[in-house]
């Protein structure tokens, strides 16, 4: 079977499967299978598939069928423009959390060129994907990357080491603020914010991901509202803390970090769909605050 006839069937098989961006998806599963980059792909989609290669891509397309994430099939997703190493111990990144990371560089733009380094703390970090895109674009940062599983550290710290980061980005074990010396600059989060109810209602193969970083108890508040609540003591003066939610959560969120930061500016900020997907809380650089 030629290439392009193997792309073909395996697009159809994935529509009747009902998988998104079933064309898109064929195509990355069988260029994995042959090991080769897109560029390469579309100047050979004449050839026939070599025979173990095509073998591969079936397993592949089965395994999909059978509601794998994709990412976990392939073994990695793009995130801000850099190639991330998935597990199924690690939540897949998402394009919406890219936001995360581009309020924390304009913050950064903005800051005056005579401040100290910035120091950053990543909470549940998952993959590492949020502080290797920090750690690609703010060369003079100083990062700490946590979280609670520990494989989901070790697939971050193999990240952090793909990447060169590993003299700056320091990947630490805890729940939400243990881990930390003392405070940062930045706390930026995105932690697990779907309800129960919000759970069982999920893609099947959204729900093969770890449960610790999408599961929040029956309000989707569970890791929100301590982490809201006891980031104060961690956070310099004049800085900032980022936390992703679930659109649903915006006045609840809002209102949890007003009540808990009365002199600070709290916003929120959408997602490239124009949904609220982050809420921000902007210190004075005066003094630190009191409840």
């Amino acid at each position: 079977m030629k290439l392009r006839d193997a792309w073909a069937s395996g697009r159809r098989r994935l529509e009747r499967a009902n998988i998104p961006d079933a064309g898109l998806e064929s195509q990355v599963l069988l260029r994995t299978a042959l090991g080769i980059h897109r560029t390469a792909f579309f100047t050979c989609l004449n050839e026939e598939a070599p025979p173990g290669r095509a073998d591969a891509f079936e397993q592949t397309l089965q395994r999909r069928i059978q509601g794998e994430p994709l990412a976990y099939i392939i073994g990695r997703r793009e995130f801000y423009g850099l190639d991330i190493m998935v597990t199924e111990d690690v939540l897949i990144p998402r394009q919406e959390t890219e936001l995360l990371v581009e309020t924390i560089l304009q913050f950064a733009r903005g800051r005056a060129p005579s401040t100290s380094p910035l120091t950053v703390a990543d909470i549940g970090t998952g993959s590492g994907a949020i502080s290797i895109a920090l750690g690609c674009h703010l060369p003079d940062a100083t990062i700490f990357a946590t979280d609670i599983s520990p494989a989901a550290l070790r697939v971050a710290a193999a990240n952090v080491r793909a990447h060169g980061l590993d003299a700056r980005i320091h990947t630490r074990r805890g729940h939400l603020f243990d881990p930390l010396d003392g405070a940062v600059d930045i706390i930026a989060s995105n932690p697990p914010y779907l309800s129960d109810d919000e759970i069982a209602s999920l893609p099947p193969d959204v729900r093969r991901e770890p449960s610790i970083a999408l599961h929040a108890g029956i309000d989707g508040m569970d890791i929100l509202r301590p982490l809201i609540e006891g980031a104060m003591p961690y956070l310099n003066p004049g800085g900032l803390l980022i936390v992703e939610i679930d659109p649903r959560r915006l006045d609840a969120v809002l209102d949890l970090a007003r009540r808990t930061f009365l002199r600070a500016d709290v916003r929120s900020a959408a997602d490239y769909a124009g949904l609220p997907r982050a809420v921000t809380v902007a210190l004075p650089s005066a003094n630190p605050l009191s409840p």
